[in-house]
């Protein structure tokens, strides 16, 4: 059991949660909430996540990636789970997943809603596809490039958008903001982790965006996305009347990663930043729960 839960990677999984939250606590400040929903949408991206990894330890493992890797072992490469195990497992993990999402669609929308439930069966079978394709088969994306795109995507505004639409059925255009900064959030730690990575990558014929950009080109690419998502969250605080501290904890956060990736000579180095980025952008989702749910009306009520 230890082995499982070890490949299931622990330590990202907070990250996969951030965008629920940021989209639940959007539609509690639109004036809409369901528990039930919010459980079962954890439940599903937990369910993705979780899957993601699993495909991620098959398809780098049976490809011959994972075999000098950086950080913690991959236990398809290691031999201490055999591929056909770890098959069967993105197998049951995906079943498992597409049910919970089922139950979430039909909370969410019941029986009078056809359409909009099935446009989410859709995007739910698609983000199970996606989870598995990143590094399983052939023409596997996270191989060629497109990793960060289908991230930003899928952790930004599918999760925060989507999230949110599942209580509101309808879309906010301002919700995009805090959805794109998660997302570029969630794109700097996959950055970190493929800098980290760059020369196994490239032994193995894994050519992602930092592979192809190059390591000092990745460092100014992710002072991007960290500095972007900072002011994006600053603008959703004032374009829809919170408390302005979101960007202020960007900084408090992310000051001394961003130098410590700056005066990175090694790529080795960067492992211990990960689960800096990773528990950062949960902790700021939190955070914006807490502006939208208590502070804000606090700051009204007393001030």
């Amino acid at each position: 059991m230890k082995h499982w839960i070890q490949a299931a990677r622990l330590r990202t999984l907070p990250l996969s949660l951030s965008g629920i939250i940021v989209g639940s606590a959007y539609a509690y400040h639109q004036g809409f909430s369901n528990w039930k929903i919010v459980v079962l949408a954890l439940l599903t991206t937990l369910g993705l996540q979780v899957l993601s990894n699993y495909a991620n330890d098959y398809g780098d493992g049976v490809k011959g990636t994972d075999k000098n890797r950086i950080g913690e072992k991959r236990l398809v490469a290691a031999g201490i789970i055999t591929a056909q195990q770890m098959k069967k497992a993105v197998i049951i993990t995906a079943v498992i997943t597409f049910i919970i999402a089922l139950a979430l669609i039909y909370v969410a929308f019941g029986k009078e809603n056809f359409v909009l439930s099935l446009i989410f069966i859709l995007l739910g079978v698609g983000s199970i596809g996606a989870a598995i394709k990143y590094t399983v088969g052939s023409n596997a994306y996270g191989y060629n490039g497109f990793g960060d795109l289908f991230v930003f995507v899928f952790f930004g505004w599918v999760s925060v958008v989507g999230s949110n639409f599942l209580f509101t059925h309808f879309i906010d255009w301002k919700v995009f903001l805090p959805a794109t900064a998660i997302g570029l959030l969630s794109v700097a730690v996959l950055n970190l982790n493929n800098m980290r990575d760059i020369e196994n990558d490239k032994a193995a014929g894994k050519n992602t965006l930092v592979v192809k950009l190059g390591f000092e080109n990745a460092k100014k690419y992710h002072f991007f996305l960290l500095i972007s998502s900072t002011f994006l969250f600053m603008i959703t605080e004032i374009i829809i009347h919170l408390q302005g501290f979101l960007g202020i904890i960007c900084i408090v956060l992310f000051t001394n990663h961003f130098f410590f990736v700056k005066n990175a000579k090694e790529p080795r180095v960067l492992d211990s930043q990960l689960k800096i980025v990773a528990i950062g952008t949960f902790l700021i989702s939190l955070m914006f729960l807490f502006n939208v749910v208590f502070l804000t009306d606090w700051v009204k009520e007393y001030f």
